[in-house]
């Protein structure tokens, strides 16, 4: 797999994974304005990920939308263990939004200078939506440990020690990361870890938030090592699919 479509899947599969996570708190979310926060949210995550296998697809040669969400196996997979978690508790998911759309929204701003055309315009419609996704996470987090009782400031703290060393595990590096830079696709998942580390830290001093200093990266998922939850997600995600994949609507 060269560089570019390897940055694509991972990318996708980010937004894929994390979709099927948000769309868990449909009916569940503790205040109705967090239960269709969350659902928009998963629907536009959807979204990006159809529009880059589609890219894939048309642009290089792989497999159609549908087939490559719905017929792989964990193995085959690239996205981050971040994403594949499950939800927990409405912290730690508050905080896991936070963090992933803070890099994301810093992806897609570097992205609308890709060398290839339709990343750069997909890019550029995408940062404006996840920009109002990082507002979302930022407020709440912002509120419930600023502006909380000490119990929301202790969850959230807790959140962010569970959540920092599978967020630093987002920006592993994939194929031939060098050929990307060189060639002008994307300046490199270091480069973005730096903005968004910057970014982060002073969310977190406004919220009051410590931020672990010392934990290392989770890695494996962008080389096809994943966590138990990935598999049963998939099973549970494509089992409609799955049962007829040829079926029409």
């Amino acid at each position: 797999m060269n560089a570019t479509k390897d940055l694509l899947y991972r990318i996708a599969d980010d937004c894929l994974i994390i979709a099927h996570r948000n769309s868990e708190w449909t009916g569940l979310g503790p205040l109705l304005e967090e239960d269709i926060a969350f659902s928009s949210i998963a629907q536009d995550k959807l979204g990006h990920a159809l529009s880059l296998y589609r890219i894939l697809h048309e642009e290089f040669g792989e497999r159609d939308p549908d087939t490559i969400a719905f017929t792989r196996n964990e193995k085959d997979f690239t996205c981050c263990h971040f994403v594949e978690l499950p939800n927990g508790e409405y912290d730690f998911s508050l905080m896991r939004h936070f963090l992933f759309d803070a890099a994301e929204f810093l992806r897609w701003t570097m992205l609308k200078n890709s060398s290839i055309a339709s990343v750069a315009a997909l890019a550029a419609k995408i940062q404006g939506e996840t920009k109002y996704h990082v507002y979302h996470g930022r407020t709440w987090v912002i509120r419930l440990a600023s502006a909380g009782n000490e119990e929301s400031k202790a969850r959230m703290q807790s959140a962010l020690e569970t959540c920092w060393p599978f967020a630093l595990g987002m920006f592993e590096h994939g194929v031939d990361e060098q050929a990307l830079i060189r060639e002008g696709v994307f300046a490199g998942e270091d480069e973005l870890k730096t903005q968004w580390e910057e970014f982060v830290r002073s969310t977190m001093v406004e919220a009051g938030l410590i931020i672990p200093e010392h934990d290392a990266a989770v890695l494996g998922g962008r080389k096809g090592y994943h966590t138990e939850h990935l598999q049963p997600l998939l099973d549970e995600m494509t089992v409609v699919f799955r049962t007829d994949p040829g079926a029409e609507w």
